[in-house]
């Protein structure tokens, strides 16, 4: 394992972030649970990287209920407060407000589509883009521009691209990366 090569972001001194680069990053699910946790994740990712959220996710999932939507929706003031003493995840007040109202719109997208995966669907058809060396694109324009439209915060398009990786919708495993994949792209 220590042999392959991965991409340039991967730190490989993370066992962590390895294990994440080469068993979750880019791989397809869809499963409302995880698209929730990601998003909540990635939504916290907004001016720091990615391996400093990554390595918070434990704490991120004892601290937000095991990323149970139907309670963080539920959370008020004396969570809030907790979330802000609590030293193990990213305690910003601005973003554990908007990880709140967000998960809310969550919710409302999730009953008025279905599942978050067919909302998405709307704007992929279901499809999986190979591209790698961007940071955003149209599809995370279009979607990030929806999300803050119905209210969400910490949504750019940025932090949308990430995100679509992350779930598996954008393939973006590097060209020298042994799980790069080419589809004529």
């Amino acid at each position: 394992m220590e042999n392959k090569k991965r991409c340039k972001w991967c730190n490989l001194n993370n066992p962590l972030y390895v294990e994440y680069h080469d068993a979750e990053w880019c791989v397809p699910n869809f499963e409302d649970k995880y698209l929730y946790e990601m998003l909540l994740l990635e939504s916290f990712q907004a001016g720091l990287s990615w391996e400093c959220v990554l390595n918070k996710r434990e704490s991120f999932r004892k601290a937000y209920d095991n990323f149970d939507i139907e309670k963080v929706v539920l959370y008020g003031e004396e969570k809030i407060n907790e979330l802000l003493s609590h030293k193990g995840i990213i305690r910003n007040k601005r973003k554990i407000q908007a990880s709140i109202a967000n998960s809310r719109i969550f919710k409302e997208i999730v009953l008025e589509y279905g599942s978050f995966y067919n909302y998405l669907k709307t704007f992929t058809k279901g499809d999986i883009i190979y591209e790698t060396d961007k940071t955003s694109n149209r599809l995370s324009d279009s979607v990030s521009r929806d999300l803050q439209s119905r209210g969400m915060k910490f949504v750019g398009t940025v932090i949308i691209y990430s995100y679509l990786q992350a779930v598996g919708i954008i393939y973006s495993h590097e060209k020298e990366c042994f799980l790069y994949k080419n589809h004529g792209q």
